[in-house]
């Protein structure tokens, strides 16, 4: 009998409780989820907390639950108008964005900073139909965790396509060094070897394959290369 009960009162708790949640969260205003600030994240982590406690032990009170779901709805409403006012209290609250590429050299000492490995990066540059570091000119790590991309000048221009011409193939390049370790099956893949990997190392005064944070090579074995600690002039200060 005190299981009915006690289910009778989490059935009734998820009826009252879930309109007054979807409510509170429209109010909290428009966000997709994949893109919410660092803020805004906290504020739903707390709120489920709340919620879910409530839900799973009917022996909690039920009213000051409703109360902190409002509560945290109006701090959040809050915050975010503030933020809006107070570009100082904005940055405070959120990431900064992270410049993790420039003039196709990845920056390693960024990556460390925001965590975020080699293979992150370049599985987001493909989701942006970036496929050779040689194109990027600046990619971002934004505070949301979303990648921006701004590709070399000349990739930007009028294409081939647009003109009616057909073009070739676009190159696919693949990494045949990553954080010291060689990728003997993709210089097999293009009919290379490691004589030839060294020849492209010493043309560019490169001593050691453990200086090299990546290499890659694509389907015109042209050559791409980033150091460790790599030291690129005129990064960008970029502002949120």
């Amino acid at each position: 009998m005190e299981t009915l009960k006690d289910s009778a009162i989490v059935i009734g708790r998820i009826v009252t409780i879930v309109p007054l949640l979807l409510f509170v969260t429209i109010f909290m205003g428009k966000r997709a989820i994949g893109e919410l600030p660092i803020f805004d994240f906290l504020i739903i982590l707390t709120l489920g907390a709340v919620v879910g406690a409530d839900i799973a032990d009917p022996s909690i009170s039920h009213f000051p639950t409703a109360v902190a779901i409002v509560a945290l709805g109006i701090f959040q409403r809050v915050i975010a108008s503030w933020k809006i006012s107070n570009r100082k209290l904005g940055r405070m609250i959120t990431f900064e964005p992270t410049v993790v590429v420039k003039d196709g050299k990845i920056l390693d000492e960024n990556l460390r900073r925001i965590r975020y490995s080699i293979d992150n990066v370049l599985q987001m540059l493909r989701q942006k139909d970036v496929f050779d570091l040689n194109d990027v000119d600046t990619a971002i790590i934004e505070a949301n965790g979303e990648l921006s991309v701004f590709k070399m000048s000349h990739k930007n221009t009028v294409t081939l396509e647009d003109m009616g011409i057909s073009k070739n193939t676009a190159s696919l390049a693949l990494p045949v060094i990553m954080e010291g370790t060689i990728y003997h099956d993709v210089l097999n893949q293009y009919n290379l070897n490691q004589t030839w990997l060294n020849q492209q190392l010493e043309m560019r005064n490169v001593k050691s394959i453990n200086d090299v944070l990546f290499a890659s090579v694509n389907n015109k074995l042209e050559f791409h290369i980033s150091l460790k600690n790599e030291k690129v002039l005129n990064i960008p200060k970029v502002y949120h």
